[in-house]
């Protein structure tokens, strides 16, 4: 099992099955601030439920951040896997899915450092990547991953997605570097 790790004042911690209601929030409130910056491609509220957050549970990894007050910060998804958008590779990398930021509780940078996080949950398993994929039309988006270190690799075109119709993404890595203890 995993363990709880610490980011500065956040606690992240593998999410549980009395989570799953929070997830959903979590990811309706991000649809529905993307809907608001007029992003429309991209996510829609009522798209997930918890039968999603449930099967990734079952699969790969929900991880949940909380700051010092107990107030749920944000979420994401770790696959080890992803040959919808990647197809097959060998086991070198974790996959980032669904980065949701509580915009109403979490401090600027939160984002950031829940992507740091997964990076380091990623490299304690031992691989040496972090992969992502980001509907290809978000050009806010994607500055933003590339702003934090990552790399376009490619493109996918028509990638089956959950509730939804097809889209169009690009592809991001970041190489992680292993520091000696």
């Amino acid at each position: 099992m995993c363990e709880d790790l610490r980011v500065n004042d956040l606690r992240v911690r593998p999410a549980t099955e009395s989570d799953l209601a929070t997830l959903v929030r979590l990811r309706d409130d991000a649809a529905r601030w993307m809907l608001a910056c007029g992003v429309t491609g991209q996510w829609r509220p009522g798209e997930l439920g918890e039968d999603h957050f449930r099967q990734v549970m079952g699969r790969g990894e929900v991880w949940l951040a909380e700051a010092e007050n107990g107030c749920v910060a944000g979420a994401w998804e770790l696959w080890w896997e992803d040959e919808a958008a990647w197809g097959p590779q060998p086991p070198v990398a974790g996959y980032v899915h669904r980065l949701m930021v509580d915009r109403s509780t979490a401090a600027p940078g939160t984002g950031r450092l829940l992507l740091s996080a997964a990076e380091r949950r990623v490299a304690a398993a031992g691989r040496t990547r972090v992969r992502l994929d980001c509907l290809a039309g978000n050009a806010r988006l994607n500055a933003y991953y590339r702003q934090a270190g990552y790399r376009v690799v490619g493109h996918k075109e028509g990638k089956p997605q959950p509730g939804g119709a097809p889209k169009s993404f690009t592809l991001l890595e970041k190489e992680l570097r292993h520091t000696p203890e």
